[in-house]
């Protein structure tokens, strides 16, 4: 039996239109999966028919992350409509700017994105996740869930307690049947980077750290998130897997 198999079981990915939740979404389902893809506008089509290209039943949901009374009402929906077995916690938004003049108001739209969505939709699919015994949560934390950044204190802050949430989350579930794990991206080519990726001399200073001397590719993801969410990793708990072509180890 291929341990990373996943036919028969369904995923939901937020944040699924493009970058990394797309990219997670394909190798789900690459691997079997059917997919939920979630996103805060009704732009989800052409995800869905890549999806569907690879055999994949596959439903859409609209939800804006930043407010709660949304979240529970779009899971609720979910949950009505068939198991979620495995969830991928992957929207989030980045503020840039330097702590001394961020305001209050971007500063809440990260944090309710970034970590309250996260915390909330882990409750809500974590508990009939706990009651069968079965599932798999995949959290998206950053590099900067080690490190503080620069000028994205909001996000830095997010993404911190998102590791922390991981772990807490394990020790409460693994007993239970449900693995609560995360994975970090290194600099990745999203919509998210391109402002640095735009800026030559701060792009230079990255790609220069990078062991792999490159920023990587959305796809590049997708791996991680699979075996995450497979049998292979079915004594996996609590951990942040770093996919950063090395970043850290320099």
């Amino acid at each position: 039996m291929n341990p990373f198999a996943l036919d028969g079981r369904t995923a939901l990915v937020t944040g699924a239109r493009s970058g990394i939740g797309r990219a997670a979404a394909l190798a789900l389902a690459d691997a079997g999966a059917d997919l939920v893809l979630c996103g805060h506008r009704d732009d989800l089509g052409t995800v869905a028919d890549e999806v569907g290209d690879r055999g994949g039943k596959v439903r859409t949901v609209v939800a804006d992350l930043g407010d709660p009374a949304a979240v529970r009402e779009a899971a609720l929906r979910v949950l009505a409509a068939g198991t979620v077995d495995i969830l991928v916690n992957n929207a989030g938004i980045i503020r840039r700017g330097p702590a001394l003049s961020i305001e209050q108001a971007a500063w809440g739209d990260v944090l309710r994105v970034n970590l309250d969505s996260v915390f909330l939709l882990c409750q809500l699919f974590g508990g009939p996740m706990c009651e069968r015994g079965y599932g798999k949560i995949i959290n998206i934390a950053s590099m900067l869930s080690f490190q503080g950044g620069i000028n994205v204190a909001s996000y830095a802050v997010s993404k911190h307690a998102v590791a922390g949430l991981t772990r807490a989350l394990a020790n409460e579930w693994a007993a239970r049947g449900v693995n609560v794990n995360a994975v970090a991206p290194g600099y990745v080519a999203t919509a998210n980077t391109a402002e640095l990726r735009a800026d030559p001399v701060r792009e230079a200073e990255i790609r220069a750290r990078i062991p792999a001397g490159r920023w990587a590719q959305p796809d590049e993801m997708g791996g991680a998130v699979v075996f995450l969410a497979s049998a292979a990793a079915d004594y996996v708990h609590g951990h942040v897997l770093a996919v950063d072509g090395g970043w850290l180890s320099r």
